[in-house]
């Protein structure tokens, strides 16, 4: 008994000492695992750029070169999971890390044939070499196998999977699966097939001498070991193995990322992700810069092109072009033009015509002036360095005529102007100490691409103004500028297709609309256009700034903004074949109104003297505008006292009525024809009660040629007349038939020569709409 005691005591202390050592071996390992530490999981920070489908973009390698694109388990095909273990790891879920049995096994083998025929490292062992590389050595084996261990205390299976499948080479500067699968076969880890799952597995292995893009029947080979031992281990079906093997390896080189390179550095600056999701359609992205390489070699040298594509109901950014290659240094491509503060022409203009319009200023048929003027020293003309007389705000906005955007800018007012366009988010920069006038509406303002587009979006959205997104994280934004009847009627101008009635065949989809610009010197070409879906923006020019003569919007950027919107539409032709995407407003209505009133009359009214049909808000018909400076541009309404002939009497004469008489503004009688002029609508004087006549106008006399002059033109050679302004203030703008054939100053004499026999009309106007003019015969 006492032997059984003293027996059992002897147990006692070996499993106390047993405990002891345990507990000291545990503390060590504890202490070990502080004092050395497991190195950092992460690779070195490399990021990606990644279009909203995952495709990457663009890549940024870390210092020595490496890219990697970083995935989660879920988002690798469970086929290349299922190699990767079955040829590598089987029993990696099983296991501590170290795996004795594949060691022994390795061991055997190897030292049977002496030479290395397979290893025995685990994937938690393959990690380890990864994070902390070391020579392939006995110290080396045992700093594996204690990181290791490491791993398997710090990590979970899936954690520890997931950082090979990251950090695994790939060949060349590749890490990782994701980086592996977009390189070489051009899609995403989890679209993966059998073979490309297989391929993909036994890389690593040796991935320098098994690249596929350089030695196809290498890797074809180590492929089909893979799925022979998948086959034998059951992991596939032999039908699936037999169809993997019937697929030849063949790939192309190498795919890097390479597209939108100014976006992507763009969004490397503004993010601080590794993986930087945008909203870029990467397909519509490549088709557009592979346009632009061959648009390019068709404009002037060191000229670039930007475009921007946005799809107006999400406000998603589609493409982004800010040059026409990062490559290209000739035309300076690593200037971002999307981003560039530019003058933008005549691009602002629909805006004015649009808040005009809510404002009550005008409707779409409203009766502006384009005619020579000169304000505070400003003196804008036409890009066609002609005039027009009388148009409609319609006609006007569609040719983009400089003088009634002036003449609308000046009735607004400037800085309620560019208040209300920042208003909604609109990039406008003057100047120092520059403030908003005049000139702004023609393009004496900065603003970028990026600017306009976002800012076109009130005519795909019913007013509101919505900001960029340009990754799918970004919340839609957006601020109400103009009314949505506004908004529609400005679009619908800016189709060419304004009259009322025509869109009624639009039961698909409407035309696009566009409007264009250019600034001064040629220095900059835009077009703008907006479709059922998206918006479209288009920049040509030189970065440098310098002019470009004959570049302009019309004939440069147009037809680049037309072959994206018909690309656009046939890429979405499904949707964009839907029901109209912006129905006309309860607030729009057609009326017929009048000029020169602007009014409702009826047509048979002696005062209707044009009739439009247009379109109105609310109801409202405002009238003619009326001009703050020019008394000669206003509309003239006089009161008449007629007898029972017609004739112009007193208003004491016997059997006299009174008349009103609506004249059309006085300055843009050289534009009217002959009919219209004042004296041929003042009826003629009665003798018997004769009406005393009053100056309608102060006196610009034309000296020169006499009024209903017959002059003889002798010979096949021009008829030159020599005419002189006195009177009147500033500049005398000269008009010969309506068209503008030079100015004078302090009563310089000016020649104009005649070539047609028959009728003639030398006109002069002043800075102040004076105006005087004289019609004679040439025989």
């Amino acid at each position: 008994m006492i032997g059984c005691f003293m027996h059992g005591r002897r147990w006692a202390a070996f499993f106390h000492r047993l405990f002891l050592a345990l507990l000291l071996l545990i503390g060590m390992v504890w202490l070990a695992d502080k004092i050395w530490p497991l190195p950092t999981t992460e690779g070195k920070l490399a990021r990606i750029v990644l279009a909203e489908d995952g495709t990457p973009l663009w890549r940024f390698p870390d210092e020595q070169g490496v890219w990697r694109y970083p995935v989660k388990l879920n988002e690798v095909s469970p086929l290349y999971l299922q190699a990767l273990l079955g040829y590598e790891d089987r029993w990696f879920y099983h296991h501590l890390g170290l795996n004795p049995f594949s060691i022994i096994r390795a061991a055997w083998q190897n030292l049977s044939n002496h030479r290395i025929v397979s290893g025995g490292s685990t994937i938690t062992m393959q990690v380890a070499r990864l994070i902390e590389p070391h020579e392939r050595t006995f110290a080396g084996k045992l700093i594996e196998a204690w990181r290791s261990l490491q791993l398997e205390w710090h990590y979970s299976k899936d954690e520890i999977l997931q950082i090979y499948l990251n950090r695994a080479p790939f060949g060349g500067t590749q890490e990782g699966i994701a980086a592996a699968s977009w390189s070489y076969l051009g899609k995403p880890p989890a679209e993966l097939t059998h073979a490309e799952a297989a391929l993909l597995a036994v890389l690593p292995q040796s991935p320098s001498r098994l690249r596929p893009d350089r030695y196809p029947e290498r890797a074809q080979k180590a492929r089909d070991k893979v799925l022979n031992r998948l086959l034998n281990f059951g992991i596939w079906s032999a039908q699936d193995i037999t169809e993997a093997k019937e697929e030849m390896l063949w790939l192309p080189p190498r795919q890097v990322p390479q597209l939108a390179p100014l976006l992507a550095q763009r969004m490397k600056n503004e993010s601080h992700e590794r993986l930087i999701h945008t909203t870029i359609d990467a397909s519509l992205q490549s088709r557009l810069e592979e346009t632009v390489k061959g648009w390019r070699h068709q404009l002037p040298e060191r000229t670039s092109i930007a475009i921007l594509v946005t799809e107006s109901k999400s406000m998603a950014v589609r493409a982004y072009l800010g040059s026409t290659g990062l490559e290209d240094t000739d035309r300076h491509g690593f200037v971002d033009m999307v981003s560039a503060i530019r003058s933008p022409g005549s691009t602002l203009k629909p805006f004015l015509y649009a808040m005009a319009m809510d404002d009550g200023l005008i409707h779409s048929e409203s009766l502006l002036q384009d005619i020579p003027r000169q304000t505070e020293q400003y003196q804008p003309g036409n890009f066609s360095q002609g005039f027009s007389g009388p148009v409609s705000a319609s006609d006007a906005l569609h040719r983009s005529l400089n003088l009634p955007a002036v003449q609308l800018l000046e009735a607004y007012g400037p800085k309620r102007f560019v208040a209300q366009l920042r208003n909604g988010g609109m990039t406008l920069q003057f100047p120092d100490f520059a403030q908003p006038n005049l000139s702004l509406i023609l393009g004496g303002v900065g603003t970028s691409l990026e600017s306009l587009v976002q800012s076109y979006s009130v005519f795909a959205r019913a007013g509101k103004m919505a900001q960029l997104r340009f990754t799918p994280e970004t919340p839609l934004q957006e601020k109400s500028i103009i009314s949505a009847g506004a908004a529609w009627i400005t679009r619908l101008i800016l189709t060419g297709e304004w009259q009322p009635g025509s869109t009624t065949e639009w039961n698909r989809h409407w035309p696009l609309a566009y409007k264009t610009g250019t600034s001064y010197g040629f220095r900059d070409a835009w077009a703008v256009g907006v479709n059922d879906r998206y918006l479209i923006g288009i920049w040509i020019g030189r970065p440098d700034g310098t002019p470009v003569a004959g570049q302009f919007g019309a004939a440069v950027a147009v037809p680049l903004l037309q072959m994206v919107d018909s690309l656009l539409q046939a890429q979405n032709t499904a949707q964009t074949n839907a029901a109209l995407p912006m129905p006309k407003p309860d607030s729009v209505s057609t009326a017929t109104i009048c000029w020169p009133s602007g009014q409702i009359l009826p047509l048979t009214d002696n005062n209707c003297r044009q009739a439009h049909k247009a379109w109105i808000l609310d109801k409202a018909i405002p009238p003619t505008l009326r001009s703050s400076e020019q008394s000669m541009s206003e509309i003239q309404q006089v009161s008449l006292w007629l007898n029972a002939k017609g004739l112009r009497v007193r208003p004491e004469c016997t059997y006299s009525t009174q008349q009103t008489l609506q004249l059309w503004p006085a300055i843009l009688e050289p534009w009217l024809p002959a009919r219209e002029w004042r004296e041929n609508r003042l009826p003629p004087v009665s003798p018997d009660c004769p009406v005393i006549e009053t100056q309608l106008q102060s006196q610009l006399l034309i000296s020169g040629v006499k009024e209903g002059a017959a002059i003889r033109k002798l010979g096949d050679s021009s008829l030159i007349i020599s005419v002189k302004a006195s009177g009147g203030q500033g500049i005398h703008y000269w008009f010969k038939d309506q068209n503008l054939v030079g100015t004078t100053q302090n009563n310089q004499t000016i020649r104009i020569a005649f070539e047609r026999i028959g009728l003639h009309h030398i006109s002069v106007i002043d800075d102040h709409g004076l105006f005087n003019k004289a019609s004679f015969f040439i025989e």
